[in-house]
């Protein structure tokens, strides 16, 4: 008879396991792409496959299986699926399954569960990357790996959330600690919104000045590996050789290929930019504009939050409402954070809100010193 603790573990194996099934079926069902919708559908299969044997685990001790619904991190996922895609999700879920590919180390009773995982982590990782689905083994770790370094700044989703959360702890403090100061209602409206534009404008400027850095300094670093190869062709055919044989072709055959490439200075280029630079020449940053767009965008949505009851009623009733709304925003950034966090969205959720009440609490009792010594 198996124990308690194995009894738990079955059965959040069994739930974790349809929950990714659930999700890698909703993944199917939007994708266009058929060899994508395809790869889906089979990661699908397996995930059930998977419920399957720990479900029978459950029966033979017992132990019923009905009753396990979807989490709410996985309606949350399933939702941004269906309404912005799989692209939007993909950085967030290939971060999950990467966390997870271990999950069924030292479980005996796993089988080849454990290897599957590791598949399905290189496979989606792959996807979120832009590779192909049906790529070679090789070429899916390579494209894990250069993925894995750049996952932070490729989700959308993770950037979305955090930009709201600073939009409404900010204004939300800024508020709280004008109306500790005992002000008049329109005063903490005025200062609210004052809060609201001047963050926003800073959050789109700093982003604006970010991305275009950023593209300056690639498109600098590329024009001098241009020049480069006018000045010294040899020793940049010697750099590409390197490149070839460090992918592990053999020295002559490094030569051969990198000579070969040299004939034509654009894909000699191209291949110096991305592999010795670290670059994508398409890319380069991305749109400064539309970055700085995005960002005056969602730390306006956050900052409103606090902002809004100020609007309608004053006083003691409007400072309870800015409480109570910014708390609920503050929950649900806090299930947002739970979906490449790690942790259950409760947990995440009030650690979001006593984190925002903290500090909210802290510049209400600034405001008020500063009220009572200023009067």
């Amino acid at each position: 008879m198996a124990s308690k603790q194995e009894i738990k573990r079955f059965r959040a194996n069994f739930s974790d396991e349809l929950h990714s099934a659930a999700l890698y079926e909703t993944l199917a069902n939007v994708e266009k792409d058929e060899t994508r919708k395809q790869v889906y559908s089979d990661l699908a299969k397996s995930e059930r496959e998977h419920a399957q044997v720990w479900a029978g685990k459950l029966k033979a001790h017992g132990v019923p299986t009905k009753g396990t619904g979807q989490a709410l991190k996985t309606r949350l996922m399933m939702t941004l699926v269906r309404l912005f895609g799989a692209g939007f999700v993909l950085p967030t879920l290939a971060a999950a399954e990467y966390a997870d590919r271990n999950k069924y180390h030292g479980q005996p009773d796993a089988g080849r569960m454990s290897a599957d995982e590791h598949h399905h982590a290189a496979v989606v990782q792959t996807l979120a990357h832009g590779g192909p689905a049906d790529m070679s083994q090789g070429a899916r770790i390579a494209a894990a790996e250069s993925w894995h370094k750049g996952v932070s700044s490729g989700n959308d989703l993770r950037a979305a959330v955090l930009g709201a959360n600073d939009g409404l702890v900010s204004n939300f403090c800024l508020i709280m600690g004008v109306a500790g100061a005992g002000t008049g209602n329109k005063a903490i409206l005025l200062t609210g919104l004052a809060g609201l534009i001047a963050g926003a404008c800073s959050m789109a400027l700093g982003e604006w000045l970010s991305v275009t850095n950023a593209r300056e300094l690639a498109s600098t670093q590329i024009a001098k590996e241009a020049d480069e190869l006018e000045v010294s062709p040899e020793a940049e055919e010697h750099e590409l050789a390197l490149i070839y044989r460090a992918k592990g072709l053999e020295a002559d055959e490094a030569k051969r290929v990198a000579s070969q490439m040299m004939r034509d200075k654009d894909k000699a280029l191209d291949t110096l930019t991305r592999e010795e630079l670290g670059l994508d020449p398409a890319e380069l940053g991305g749109n400064p504009w539309s970055a700085a767009g995005v960002s005056f965008c969602l730390f306006s949505v956050g900052a409103i939050f606090p902002a809004m009851p100020f609007l309608w009623t004053q006083g003691f009733h409007a400072i309870t409402q800015c409480i109570v709304l910014s708390a609920l925003a503050l929950a649900s950034i806090g299930i947002f954070t739970s979906l490449f966090n790690g942790r259950s969205a409760a947990f995440s959720a009030a650690r979001q809100v006593a984190i925002g009440l903290v500090a909210a609490a802290f510049t209400f009792g600034v405001g008020r010193l500063l009220g009572v010594s200023v009067s």
